[in-house]
């Protein structure tokens, strides 16, 4: 990374998150000052950080807030060059029973972070978005392009916080970039995602129930994810752009259940479970990334196949069992 983030001044919101723990980490390991904002809970707990080593934890600047609160989001941005923006409430379930909560934090906590970047002048906004702004794939491979489709209250307030940061660029110049995951997986996923539930129930049960087994996705390890991250940062002349952070293959997630199987080594049956499938409309079938845009302007392509992926995060799940209840259908 040549030095860029030696003694660089960082926001990660989300920080405590999948994707954002392991951001902080390498952030940290590349010589960047941390500020890593957490949502705060009674107990102090950082979460997924917790899971850092404890050299990485001591050189963190933990704050714990909420996005919605546009005070603590300001005194998080003071003083940093760069932020990456990460916090909101994902899970799509969720989404369903509390749409309020989920709008309110994507929306409203992502305004509240580009007024901040804008008064404060931060150097660079990295926005966070996700694939299931496409919804069901109209045509693939899925471009930036492809129309926005809003099937469940979560994608429908990531499209919308998506739109406050090209809004904000195009009408304040705020340097902000979107980098847009497809399906990412790796050590310390919740089993709120289907490749940890799935690893974990063939581990142990001799069952595993899943959802729509049909639906296809494109799936990139977090290492690749967090590298897109950090050449969002990096490159510059990419602001007011949007990357797919995708590995341009596909596989369906009845596929996916049998090759984890496989490399468990177990005999295990898959079970579609009607409480894990999503209301028939709301149902992403198909999810499949062009990430040519990504390739070209920042030099970023993955590089963990999913077959060494997979071996590693079943190795990560196995040795970290207790952390997950079992079969449980995870909101």
């Amino acid at each position: 990374m040549n030095n860029y983030w030696k003694n660089k001044k960082v926001l990660v919101t989300g920080a405590g998150g999948f994707i954002g723990s392991h951001l902080t980490e390498l952030l940290i390991a590349n010589g960047a000052f941390v500020r890593a904002f957490v949502r705060y809970n009674s107990r102090g707990d950082p979460g997924l950080l917790r899971l850092a080593n404890p050299e990485t934890l001591s050189q963190l600047e933990l704050v714990g807030g909420d996005l919605r609160d546009a005070n603590a989001v300001r005194d998080a941005v003071k003083d940093r060059q760069i932020v990456f923006h990460l916090g909101a409430l994902i899970a799509i379930p969720y989404s369903y029973y509390h749409p309020v909560e989920v709008a309110e934090t994507n929306l409203l906590g992502t305004l509240n972070i580009l007024m901040a970047c804008r008064d404060l002048e931060v150097e660079k906004l990295v926005h966070t978005s996700t694939s299931e702004v496409y919804g069901t794939a109209m045509y693939v491979p899925i471009d930036e392009s492809h129309p926005l489709q809003g099937q469940s209250p979560y994608s429908a307030s990531k499209i919308g916080a998506d739109k406050l940061v090209e809004s904000f660029y195009c009408a304040f110049g705020l340097p902000a970039v979107t980098v847009r995951p497809f399906n990412t997986y790796g050590p310390r996923q919740s089993a709120r995602a289907v490749i940890p539930t799935i690893i974990t129930q063939a581990l142990v049960k001799k069952t595993i129930y899943l959802g729509n087994l049909e639906t296809s996705r494109d799936l990139t390890y977090v290492d690749d994810t967090i590298n897109g991250f950090i050449c969002a940062a990096i490159v510059d002349g990419n602001e007011g752009k949007t990357f797919n952070l995708g590995t341009n293959e596909e596989i369906k997630i009845g596929d996916l259940a049998q090759k984890i199987i496989q490399k468990v080594g177990r005999q295990v049956k898959v079970v579609v479970e009607s409480k894990r499938l999503r209301p028939e409309g709301s149902e992403v079938t198909r999810l499949l990334s062009n990430n040519i845009l990504a390739r070209e302007m920042l030099g970023w392509h993955p590089e963990v196949a999913l077959d060494q992926g997979l071996e590693k995060t079943i190795q990560w799940i196995e040795s970290h069992l207790e952390n997950y209840r079992v079969g449980q259908y995870e909101l």
